[in-house]
């Protein structure tokens, strides 16, 4: 007898689906290790006074917006807030670039306003061939951006632009996006401890300095009685 699914027959392919992306995050050594280094790096660049811009199209935009929004507020820890821009949300340019230079131009013109040599530009796409992304990627760095990829399986040219990759090897764009989430996440968790780490060993510098600052008053100040 025909009829609409039932929960009961929804089950085994949403659990098909789970089972799916848990496959690339149950060996996550290669992912945890990717994550931590660039947020590492992320929280020395911008803790540093540089900017990351970031770019994606449909789901993967939204995921770029994400990761900025996290980085300008805050993801777990209370920090200072940090320099990032998604070039999607400026709906404006967007629209103008488009409309005046073509959907090819749409971040490329952006990057080449905004970006500052060693800056960060990050990229994430799904197929890794976008034109859009791959245009901003050229152009930041040929002004010395440093240009990282979040994408799909490789080999994609994407890929073989950026300086560093992260890679999802899923058939299925929804698998690759909901991993990129995570890395998302696990960036910024990095970024959050990484900074904290930084922070409290220039304020331990700071008080050892004043430290010794306040001894040699005192030391002056006792050598002067004395004479």
């Amino acid at each position: 007898m025909s009829g609409p699914w039932l929960p009961d027959q929804l089950r085994d392919p949403l659990r098909t689906r789970l089972k799916q992306t848990a496959t690339f995050l149950t060996d996550a050594d290669a992912l945890v290790h990717d994550c931590a280094l660039w947020g590492a790096r992320l929280a020395s660049s911008l803790g540093g006074g540089g900017r990351l811009l970031a770019a994606g199209n449909g789901g993967s935009a939204a995921q770029a917006q994400h990761l900025t929004a996290e980085l300008v507020g805050r993801f777990h820890a209370e920090r200072r807030p940090l320099s990032a821009f998604p070039l999607h949300a400026d709906t404006s340019s967007t629209t103008a670039i488009g409309n005046d230079y073509g959907f090819a131009e749409v971040y490329a013109r952006q990057v080449q306003a905004h970006g500052r040599p060693g800056d960060v530009l990050i990229l994430m796409s799904t197929s890794g061939r976008s034109r859009n992304l791959l245009n901003a990627g050229e152009r930041a760095a040929r002004i010395g951006m440093r240009v990282w990829a979040m994408t799909g399986p490789r080999p994609n040219p994407l890929a073989d632009l950026a300086d560093e990759v992260l890679a999802v090897a899923a058939d299925s764009t929804a698998t690759v996006q909901e991993v990129h989430l995570v890395a998302v996440h696990l960036m910024c968790e990095a970024v959050d401890l990484a900074l904290a780490a930084m922070d409290g060993a220039a304020d331990g510098g700071k008080k050892s300095s004043a430290t010794s600052s306040s001894s040699d008053r005192r030391g002056a100040s006792g050598l002067r009685e004395a004479v």
